[in-house]
């Protein structure tokens, strides 16, 4: 198993999208790229801790590669926007890639140079992994255990539709 850890917004919406594709084994909802140590939801919704939150996926390579995790991250959050995602406003919401090794941040690093050839112009951060720290019990596959939630049922939906129509090869089957 690889590992991947992305933040793309809230991570009730990264999370959803990513649980759906083939080779994904788990996803873990959490925070990194702070200063204090073993922060609380609470504290990541202040701001004050610089953290973002993020979702650390845990992949098969030999069945999704990391260049695909990363065309379906950057295709289904705006990597364009600074700290903010919709409605959610703050560096917490960032987008931001936290590589793992040296390949990871070449090809993420590719990708963010194809966009920008684009005409896109990407705000991403890519930094070294730091600690994760995984979020409390109650956000862990939230969308599934909460779908009729409001602020899911508004974002969510929307990701998963993006999804199907351009990466249905990578959705796991049912």
């Amino acid at each position: 198993m690889q590992q991947a850890v992305f933040g793309g917004g809230c991570f009730w919406c990264v999370e959803a999208v990513f649980l759906q594709l083939r080779g994904v084994d788990s996803v873990v909802s959490g925070y990194a790229g702070g200063v204090s140590l073993d922060p609380t939801y609470k504290q990541i919704c202040e701001g004050n801790t610089q953290h973002a939150e993020v979702i650390q996926i845990n992949f098969d390579d030999a069945q999704i590669s990391f260049k695909q995790l990363l065309d379906v991250f950057f295709a289904t959050h705006d990597p364009t926007t600074l700290n903010r995602q919709g409605n959610d406003v703050g560096t917490q919401y960032r987008s931001v890639i936290f590589y793992q090794n040296e390949m990871q941040k070449q090809q993420a690093e590719q990708r963010i140079e194809e966009l920008k050839a684009e005409g896109l112009d990407i705000v991403t951060e890519l930094s070294p992994m730091p600690t994760f720290y995984p979020a409390e019990e109650y956000h862990q596959n939230f969308f599934a255990r909460n779908p009729n939630q409001g602020y899911c049922n508004f974002s969510i939906p929307p990701k998963l539709m993006k999804l199907r129509s351009k990466f249905q090869d990578l959705i796991k089957s049912e």
